[in-house]
């Protein structure tokens, strides 16, 4: 590994004690809120209400087994590197960087298809007479990026009004579609002549696969909380307590998108709408507050993922894995170029318009780094079991290794929904891997923390 002179990590360091564990919960919603408002509809499509239904409870399962496996690792790993940070420590610089590789395309990728449910939602409103919606996804990236440039307290602050607002929207959902609920809307897409096909799961146990992905929006980058580890107050706790909180809210407000939404206006309209919440309560007043709400809960979770795709950038550019300029901060301690050019790609994805297709995509790098994170956790557990964890995982093992085997369920449900899209994901990941290989691993900084935190492992273990 190359030394860097000493005032390498001065020129790429953090803003400290900017959130505390209220502000990580809200970062933790943020994350997530957009999948209330659009895109777990696509998963009717693949799987009716009852496939959406089930795989969103096994989902949420997995969620929390690994949100309360994340909390164990961020409370004894507090940095900015989150998944990549833990995988980095457990399994070397390989497993590390293809962690951290495998959050970067989530999270480089999910704002993309976010901006095309912005733009739908904009379209339905008629706003400034928009019919084409890449000049609101340009316009979403550059005003969004302009606000992290600014500093982080300054984004988290804004990002929790934001997610507070898109909070209430669900409520004013919640309240409007009970009387216009039906739960014959619910199995009203025509059984198919699939194994196990029924009006409940008119796509047969097949369909309870390859709804999985979908499902995964409802709870989507909330695996995001420990990247703030480094910018927050007293991590060890604050971090473990943000993620745990704002799982719990998600778990809510998920089902009650999913029974009311589809109850009101019907599984079959629901599963090609771009804006569902709306469409589901019609023209009503209620309807165009919860639209214009909407676009809250979007913004929220573009805002914040933007938040997220800087931070895993500037760890992983900060430790030599990815080229070294991307981790060098401004004056606010802001990342600039780790804002920028992720950002630049996204945009470039969101061109075209699928956000079914790119959804699908976010989801295999997702799926992908649970898999390696809930393999960190088994690996510490049996290789480390001497290091501090302020916070230890109930049901240990047992509890992340059901996460891990769901996980592993969703990447291969991936290829079921869009074999092409995410084959290409799959290659997109192989390039990087052969970067690794060939270039970056033999340039990685031994003074960055996740470095030495591994340093200081294998040589606490030579001693012993």
């Amino acid at each position: 590994m190359a030394q860097d002179p000493s005032d390498y990590l001065e020129r790429r360091r953090l803003r400290t004690g900017a959130a505390g564990w209220v502000l990580l919960a809200g970062l933790g919603v943020s994350y997530v809120i957009s999948g209330d408002y659009s895109g777990w509809n696509f998963g009717l499509a693949q799987g009716g209400f009852g496939g959406l239904l089930i795989a969103g409870v096994v989902i949420a399962g997995m969620y929390f087994a690994m949100v309360l496996g994340m909390a164990e690792l961020s409370s004894a790993l507090p940095a900015a590197g989150g998944g990549y940070t833990f995988a980095r420590r457990a399994l070397g610089p390989w497993g590390g960087f293809a962690t951290g590789t495998a959050i970067l395309i989530e999270y480089a990728i999910a704002p993309a298809a976010i901006a095309t449910f912005i733009g739908a939602y904009v379209e339905s409103l008629g706003l400034f007479g928009i019919t084409d919606g890449w000049w609101v996804y340009l316009a979403a990236y550059l005003v969004f990026i302009g606000i992290h440039i600014a500093g982080v307290g300054e984004a988290l602050k804004v990002m929790f009004v934001i997610t507070a607002i898109a909070v209430l929207g669900l409520l004013i959902f919640a309240v409007a579609a009970v009387p216009l609920f039906d739960a014959a809307n619910l199995v009203d897409i025509a059984p198919t002549a699939a194994a196990g096909a029924s009006p409940f799961l008119p796509f047969g146990y097949l369909g309870i696969w390859s709804a999985v992905p979908f499902a995964i929006w409802f709870f989507l980058a909330l695996e995001g909380v420990p990247l703030a580890a480094e910018e927050a107050r007293d991590p060890e706790r604050n971090v473990p307590r943000g993620i745990v909180a704002a799982m719990l809210v998600l778990l809510v407000t998920g089902a009650l998108v999913l029974v009311l939404a589809t109850g009101a206006l019907g599984a079959q309209a629901l599963s090609e709408s771009g804006n569902p919440l709306v469409e589901a309560l019609g023209g009503s007043t209620a309807g165009v507050v919860v639209n214009y709400v909407g676009l809250a809960g979007l913004v929220a979770s573009f805002f914040s993922i933007i938040y997220a795709y800087s931070r895993q950038t500037f760890a992983l550019s900060r430790a030599g894995y990815l080229p070294r300029v991307l981790s060098v901060t401004n004056s606010r301690k802001a990342p600039t170029l780790a804002l920028i050019v992720p950002g630049a790609i996204g945009f470039l994805l969101s061109l075209t318009g699928q956000g079914d297709v790119l959804l699908n995509m976010a989801v295999f790098g997702a799926a992908l780094s649970y898999v390696l994170m809930m393999v960190s956790h088994i690996v510490l557990r049996r290789t480390a079991p001497e290091m501090p964890r302020p916070y230890r995982t109930p049901g240990g093992v047992v509890t992340t290794g059901f996460a891990l085997v769901v996980a592993v369920l969703a990447v291969i449900a991936t290829f079921l929904v869009d074999p092409v899209a995410a084959g290409a994901t799959l290659g997109a990941f192989a390039l990087f891997m052969l970067y690794f290989a060939l270039y970056s691993r033999h340039h990685l900084v031994a003074a960055a923390p996740d470095e030495e935190f591994a340093a200081l492992a294998q040589a606490e273990a030579e001693l012993t």
